[in-house]
């Protein structure tokens, strides 16, 4: 199934928790934004974000933190589409440092996974599915 990916850094405008922790709700919001531009590639609308069946936060995401979010349709229905979604963090702030430092990880940190449904409305289909 086709894939979108989506990479941005997190600031301290997104940093909700002393420390410049960013709070969960902000990787939640970046899902529905690869919800919406999938629902886009594959129905030609944007749709509408029913619910999570499964949400996980794996590990903290700070202000300056560089995170790629990953979107994959796994499953069509009639009007219904079910995605998995996962947030890595790629590239860490370095505070510890001095206020400017990051680091490229060797590995991608997993933050966040979610499985979730969406729905596009049979007369919003502009593609076929």
């Amino acid at each position: 199934m086709e894939e979108v990916i989506l990479r941005l850094r997190m600031s301290a405008h997104d940093a909700h928790y002393g420390g410049g922790l960013v709070d969960g709700a902000r990787m939640l919001a970046l899902f529905g934004d690869v919800a919406t531009e999938l629902l886009i590639r594959h129905d030609g609308d944007e749709g509408l974000f029913k619910a999570y069946e499964e949400v996980e936060f794996l590990a903290p995401v700070y202000a300056g933190d560089y995170i790629e979010v990953i979107g994959r349709i796994i499953n069509v229905g009639n009007t219904s589409r079910k995605m998995m979604f996962e947030a890595r963090k790629v590239i860490t702030s370095r505070y510890d440092i001095s206020t400017s430092a990051a680091d490229v990880l060797p590995e991608p940190i997993i933050v966040c996974k979610a499985i979730g449904t969406c729905v596009v409305p049979k007369n919003k289909m502009r593609k076929g599915s």
